[in-house]
């Protein structure tokens, strides 16, 4: 009875701000749609180029055109001058959404009970009201792929959009089954295993993996072929990935599970993404001839072993992509997934370079998402998920001015904000005695 107090007690607690959010300055604000024209900026298309001078229309949510030559009275007017217009940012691995603060266990909801849950969908689970979201945005981070994890398949991953008052209002339309590929290592400093015992765990997380992919195809096969079957949603969800309907989503990050899990998915036939890869660097040739993209990170991390130089993981991504990999980044945090554009810059002085560093937070995890129809750059029919910079939103000393998210223009506002707000000039103030 407890427990359910508090967690009623938390639930109505992460609304309070909400009510907050709405004003601003004594006014009601919100994000809004409409027609909008960015007028007279460096458009950065990823893409196509980079465009001076140019403009962008927004309309029903798309990108309507990109140009110099845009005419629409109509439309809401934004002067856009000096500025920098970039497609949102897409964060390749978080668990925003699913957590608010993560030493208060109300308020953590990323992982179920058991080994096998990869029914558990993190788009049900994902909180529209976060606080965290709100942080987020604002610093140009648009889109994220939410993700369970905890056990060996501890559910299904999603995109989302960071606007919406439902989880459904805000999917972004891609969806993986996550796996947490066997580890073959120690499980850190204090691992007392013996090498013997480290083995025989390793070759029993591998078998009982095996055997629950083959109970997967057994149940696919049955289901093709017309029998009547019980409930079984794990395996269900499973079989949609061995069919081909679902990319698996595997994390791995130590350099021999990661050839081992090159060698787990041949001849599967399925969709696959590694992510994590924190020793890829040591594999990349590898990795590059298996033909797997990866979404890697967090950037702003210690190496994976004292032995390695400090920068190891800063350098991880451009030895990747510098291999042939298709690589997107990745915070791997639920609370400050804001610093996205920071990992992307460290990646970006260490070997992966400005241009490459863009296209692995905007086009490279669009296309590695099977989405690059709709995200991950300026170009007329796409979603209209654009910010606006005073510079290079990689720079620290560039400020995010505008963010329009399926083509609502989002308030630049947040928790952070306002309490920076409130306490700049307090009033009544502290007068020293």
């Amino acid at each position: 009875m407890n427990r359910i107090l508090k967690t009623f007690c938390a639930s109505i607690l992460a609304l309070l701000p909400v009510v907050a959010m709405a004003q601003i300055d004594g006014e009601f604000v919100k994000p809004r749609t409409g027609k909008f024209l960015l007028k007279n900026a460096t458009v950065v298309t990823v893409t196509k180029g980079t465009l001076n001078n140019a403009s962008v229309l927004l309309e029903n949510g798309k990108i309507s055109q990109v140009g110099t030559n845009i005419n629409a009275s109509d439309a809401e007017v934004i002067d856009c001058t000096g500025m920098f217009i970039y497609p949102g940012m897409i964060d390749g691995g978080t668990r925003l959404g699913l957590v608010e603060v993560s030493s208060v266990p109300e308020t953590v909801d990323y992982a179920e009970n058991g080994n096998v849950t990869p029914n558990m969908q993190a788009l049900t689970t994902v909180n529209p009201n976060s606080e965290a979201i709100g942080v987020t945005r604002v610093s140009g981070v648009t889109t994220v792929l939410t993700v369970p994890s905890g056990g060996l398949f501890p559910g299904t991953a999603a995109l989302i959009n960071l606007n919406g008052y439902t989880p459904d209002q805000m999917y972004g339309g891609f969806k993986a089954v996550a796996m947490t590929f066997p580890s073959s290592g120690r499980r850190g400093r204090f691992d007392r295993r013996s090498e013997e015992d480290i083995k025989k765990d390793s070759d029993k997380a591998l078998k009982d993996a095996n055997d629950i992919w083959d109970n997967a195809k057994s149940y696919l096969e049955l289901k093709k072929s017309g029998a009547e079957l019980s409930y079984y949603p794990e395996m269900d969800q499973l079989a949609k990935v061995i069919s081909g309907e679902l990319p698996l989503l595997i994390e791995v990050n130590a350099a021999s599970d990661i050839q081992n899990a090159i060698k787990w998915v041949q001849g599967k036939n399925i969709k696959v993404i590694f992510t994590g890869v924190a020793e890829g660097w040591r594999v990349a040739e590898e990795i590059a001839k298996a033909g797997i993209p990866v979404v890697t990170g967090p950037v702003q991390e210690l190496p994976t072993r004292q032995s390695d130089r400090y920068d190891a993981a800063y350098t991880n991504a451009g030895k990747l992509a510098k291999a042939g990999v298709k690589v997107a980044l990745r915070t791997d945090e639920e609370e400050n997934v804001r610093n996205l554009p920071f990992h992307a810059a460290f990646a970006a002085a260490y070997g992966l370079g400005k241009e490459e560093a863009l296209k692995a937070v905007t086009i490279n995890p669009a296309e590695i998402f099977g989405i690059a129809d709709q995200y991950g750059s300026v170009e007329a029919g796409k979603r209209a998920n654009l910010i606006v910079s005073t510079g290079d939103p990689f720079e620290t000393r560039s400020q995010i001015i505008h963010v329009f998210i399926d083509g609502y223009r989002i308030p630049m506002s947040n928790r952070h904000i306002r309490l920076y707000q409130e306490f700049l000039e307090r009033s009544p103030g502290l007068k020293s005695k």
